[in-house]
């Protein structure tokens, strides 16, 4: 069993260890006499053990092993610190390669262990055979020059030490079973998974260590792929069939026609093939992502509205009460004089309301539903759902979307379409979404003015109100966005509360000045958006409770204090709330001190509108394991691969899926059971499933 330590970095087996691979690469230390050492210098030395014995010490859990050694220069005093084992394992009258670094007591040996020196002073572990040699009791890379890995560790636990088990675990690695079909290791040209291993920890040159870590990247982006297909598969034909919606077609084409405005040619497309989907059994998994202001809503309507059409129900979930409350007044303007009935349901439903609205979902007189997490309580029974439309997808569980989803007919399985405002890369839409259908919404609606972006330092920040009054004096309204909702003595940050009573008695004295934030009760946030969407109200104060779903075309102005705390995305979505009319918008990101990181992402944001391409940005800022909260979507912690720096392998890996099971004709083939398994093990299934 390895070191409680090294449970607490998440390794607890060989194989744990054997991808602990080091994260870069750099050349040996210097073989050098024992006369030439240098103080506080790592160094390796080929010596003669004269004598070894361990120290008795006082202090606990510590143990010390010295040693005399010696070679042409003469001879030196070293020492291991807990490494016991040395005593047994060092034979006096031998030679070795050492390494190790000197200071006042000696020649300090690293958990390197020391390496067999033959007659000519070579380990006797270097050169190709040296896994074969089953006498070989310490790693390789003690030669002089060379390139050498540079093992993760901490304070704890020293990179030598993990080199030393990695040198063990790589000489039992034999035993690993090959998970890539031999027929993809021949067309790549790949090396096997142990070869890659032992390689990727003890390359023999710079070249030999690409090579490797691009090998075991690439087994780790197949073998997600093949769970994700194999999630994607069972999730489509494993389960219950959903209800085909195969009427309502002249309804939703007499609707399409009657709408205020055009589609896009986006919307068009989403349109056809989610209806595509909805006539078929196999229930839809879908994801809608697009841009902001891309109208997803229109399309999920378009598809509730088919589903009424075929004498089923729909339901619309979304995370915030204020997201829910803007969904339901989409759906009144939207759907007025259709004849479709709808609810809203969220936790400040009064009673009364919500035992009506019960009923009449359990009779079939309603046709969506729309609200929070309020849709998944038990007593909300629907007599004919099938279709969920699950809106900023990525701020619900797994089990929460399954949940609503079990709510369809006994015997059925209910049609899924996710929504996000959030663009995702393409390389994180094939591994955190690779299970689900993609559909992208690029395209504004026609008009839309463009919105100028400006970074102000708080010095500035005159310019960004000045432009505000002039705006609210010709009509429109503004945000005012703070990262806090109270002042706090740990975070200097202004805060929603102080900042609106400010704002009323200083420079916005002359307007309304409303508040939202996420602490209030749902009817004082009801009450102040109603106010804001009126015109009741001329300047908004919030926090980022505002961030999604909030329309109101009149608002052109948005100030964002101390946007240096907000993520690229999430300003981006704020950004989004303006500008949604037939007036230009302006957003000021008032930063206070940022560091580097924070002055590069806003400066992003001034400079680029496209929020796809900002996506890549953020990605490339902060990695695949930060951007939107995609890690509630079963996206792995690769051991190896990093994207965006693997899309290539990535791509390859999902081609060669594909070719793979196109020739064979699925993935349960008996052959392919090895490779499965491993993947199951690594990387699912609980994290795929939706």
């Amino acid at each position: 069993m390895l070191e409680g330590k090294a449970r607490e970095a998440g390794v607890e087996t060989i194989f744990d260890l054997l991808w602990r691979v080091p994260r870069a690469y750099g050349d040996a230390p210097e073989r050098v006499l024992l006369g030439d050492l240098e103080m506080g210098v790592t160094a390796t030395v080929l010596v003669e053990v004269n004598s070894i014995r361990r120290i008795r010490v006082r202090r606990r859990g510590l143990s010390v092993v010295e040693g005399k050694v010696a070679d042409s220069s003469g001879e030196q005093k070293v020492v291991w610190f807990n490494q016991p084992w040395i005593e047994n394992q060092v034979k006096g009258g031998s030679s070795y390669v050492m390494e190790g670094r000197l200071d006042k007591k000696g020649l300090v040996v690293s958990a390197q262990e020391p390496t067999d020196a033959g007659p000519d002073g070579v380990p006797v572990t270097e050169g190709p055979a040296r896994w074969q040699d089953a006498g070989a009791d310490g790693p390789p890379g003690l030669r002089e020059g060379g390139i050498r890995g540079r093992h993760p560790g901490s304070e704890e636990l020293r990179p030598a030490r993990w080199r030393g088990w990695a040198w063990h675990a790589c000489r039992l690695a034999g035993d690993l079973i090959e998970p890539l079909p031999s027929s993809i290791l021949e067309r790549r040209g790949l090396a096997g998974t142990v070869s890659a291993i032992r390689e990727a920890h003890f390359p023999q040159s710079e070249e030999s260590s690409v090579l490797a870590m691009a090998r075991l990247a690439y087994e780790e982006l197949f073998l997600h792929q093949a769970v994700l297909r194999r999630g994607r598969i069972e999730g489509r034909t494993g389960g219950p069939p959903a209800i085909p919606l195969v009427g309502g077609e002249d309804d939703s084409r007499d609707w399409l026609k009657g709408l205020p405005f055009d589609l896009t040619a986006d919307q068009e497309a989403a349109v056809k093939v989610i209806s595509g989907d909805l006539e078929r059994t196999v229930p839809m998994r879908r994801l809608l992502m697009g841009e902001v202001g891309s109208g997803k809503t229109v399309v999920a309507l378009e598809a509730m509205l088919r589903a009424a059409g075929s004498g089923t129900q729909s339901a619309l979930m979304a995370p915030t009460e204020v997201l829910a409350d803007q969904h339901a007044a989409t759906v009144s303007r939207l759907l007025s004089g259709s004849g479709i009935t709808f609810a809203l349901l969220t936790g400040s439903t009064p009673p009364e309301v919500r035992t009506r609205l019960l009923e009449a979902l359990i009779t079939n007189d309603l046709d969506i539903l729309i609200g929070t997490h309020a849709l998944l309580e038990d007593p909300v029974v629907f007599s004919r759902l099938a279709l969920c439309v699950i809106d900023e997808e990525h701020r619900f569980g797994v089990r929460q979307r399954g949940r609503l989803d079990r709510k369809a007919p006994e015997g059925h399985g209910a049609h899924i379409l996710h929504m996000t405002a959030t663009p995702i890369p393409r390389t994180l839409s094939l591994t955190a979404y690779g299970d689900l259908d993609v559909t992208e919404l690029r395209q504004l609606p026609a008009g839309r003015l463009p919105i100028t972006t400006r970074v102000l330092n708080e010095a500035s920040r005159g310019e960004a109100f000045e432009h505000l009054r002039s705006e609210v004096r010709d009509g429109r309204q503004a945000f005012v966005v703070c990262p806090l909702i109270e002042k706090s003595e740990l975070l200097q940050a202004r805060a929603a509360i102080e900042e609106a009573e400010r704002l009323r008695e200083g420079e916005l004295k002359e307007f309304e000045v409303g508040l939202i934030h996420g602490q209030m009760s749902s009817q004082q946030k009801a009450t102040a958006m109603a106010a804001f969407e009126d015109g009741r109200t001329d300047v908004l104060v919030s926090t980022t409770v505002i961030e999604v779903g909030i329309d109101v075309p009149n608002a052109t102005v948005m100030v964002v204090e101390g946007a240096e705390r907000f993520g690229l995305s999430q300003l981006h979505q704020l950004r989004g709330r303006i500008g949604r009319g037939h007036h230009a918008g302006a957003c000021f990101l008032i930063a206070g001190s940022s560091g580097a990181a924070s002055a590069r992402r806003l400066a992003a944001l001034a400079d680029e509108s496209d929020g796809f391409r900002l996506a890549e940005i953020d990605l490339e800022m902060r990695g695949e394991g930060e951007v939107t909260g995609v890690r509630q979507h079963g996206l792995p912690r690769f051991a190896v691969a990093r994207l965006p720096r693997d899309e290539a392998l990535l791509e390859a890996a999902r081609s060669d899926l594909d070719l793979l099971v196109g020739k064979g004709g699925g993935l349960d083939r008996p052959e392919l059971g090895p490779m499965l398994e491993l993947a199951g093990r690594r990387f699912g299934p609980e994290g795929i499933k939706r």
